[in-house]
């Protein structure tokens, strides 16, 4: 099978996974009801959730250009704004999940940022945010289980933590096994990630700032659906959004579906129906969140077309970039970070 097919075949097996979760959702629930509750929503507590959402974007392009000077490149606030925007919106409408971090990189070197420099920053940027909702999902196991009698749902949930935990040990120590593991050819690439990561563990000047914006901004997250859960008048108490949401976003950003569609409405209504949530309730929040995610990203859209940016990289070049040159676009930059490191 040519690449070209494999790359159509995988969008394909995404898009019916989005599609056939959302549609067995839809028709184990009352459609009506469904319907009822998705605009029930008091438009006033729509924005309130859209101004949540939109104030943790801002945040998080803080995050990131904290990082981005700690590795000495130095983006004016509002640009970095705008790329983050853009990738944003490219995230809505290509076909791979790291379509909007790949932007995010050739748009940096296009203004001169180095390769190595740019993977940095956005490796660090997705890495502290998923330590910080692994975090969130380790603080919140204890409660979980007061909370909720139910061994499998312990089980997955902790599960998911626990992974996460020694995920996140496994790449740091990565580099310490042996060899001749650490010399086959796909391993080379997640050794050199593993070594990146510890690098940026150690000499992040300003890692407590960065690692609790990391958590903050899915803090926001979860006020964002409560907010909206509440709107609904689902019986949901702050504790519960607090152990619920965050399984949510993590199992929402594997990147196995379009966008996180589908995956998203699975987790929220499995994960809500453990806190008595009714599930026509839990599927329209999710529903909810997503158009919000389109809102933020075709705001994303807006920018791109009245930026500098897109006199540098068209339209065409981001989806080669998203289509067929990702992987080898952050291996480049490992490598030249792995290099940098072992220079004296």
């Amino acid at each position: 099978m040519s690449s070209h097919a494999k790359k159509a075949a995988l969008f394909a097996a995404k898009l019916l996974l989005s599609i056939g979760v959302i549609v067995y959702l839809v028709r184990r629930l009352d459609l009506q009801q469904l319907r009822v509750n998705l605009f029930a929503v008091d438009p006033w507590t729509f924005l309130l959730a859209l101004a949540l959402v939109s104030l943790q974007t801002v945040i998080l392009n803080g995050r990131w250009m904290l990082i981005m000077r700690s590795l000495g490149v130095a983006i004016e606030w509002l640009a970095g704004m705008r790329i983050l925007m853009i990738s944003l919106w490219f995230n809505q409408v290509l076909p791979s999940s790291a379509g909007g971090d790949v932007v995010r990189i050739w748009l940096l070197r296009r203004r001169g940022v180095q390769w190595s420099q740019a993977v940095k920053g956005v490796v660090a940027d997705r890495f502290t945010a998923l330590l910080g909702l692994i975090a969130l999902m380790v603080l919140g196991l204890p409660f979980l289980f007061m909370r909720v009698h139910n061994s499998a749902a312990e089980l997955a949930i902790g599960g998911l933590a626990a992974a996460g935990v020694a995920g996140t040990i496994f790449l740091l120590t990565l580099d310490r096994w042996p060899a001749r593991i650490i010399a086959l050819g796909p391993i080379g690439s997640f050794v050199r990630f593993g070594t990146l990561v510890r690098f940026l563990l150690l000499e992040f000047r300003q890692r407590e700032l960065l690692f609790g914006s990391a958590i903050l901004i899915h803090v926001m997250t979860t006020a964002s659906c409560y907010v909206l859960a509440r709107g609904l008048q689902a019986n949901l108490t702050v504790l519960d959004a607090l152990i619920f949401f965050p399984p949510v976003i993590l199992l929402t950003a594997v990147p196995i579906s379009i966008s996180g569609w589908g995956v998203r409405e699975g987790a929220m209504v499995a994960c809500l129906a453990l806190a008595g949530v009714d599930p026509a309730k839990s599927l329209a929040v999710s529903l909810l969140l997503g158009v919000i995610s389109v809102i933020i990203g075709v705001a994303g859209g807006v920018v791109w077309l009245v930026s500098p940016e897109r006199g540098r990289f068209t339209a065409a070049q981001a989806v080669a970039l998203a289509e067929g040159a990702s992987a080898p676009l952050l291996d480049r930059g490992l490598e030249q970070t792995s290099e940098m490191q072992s220079s004296p």
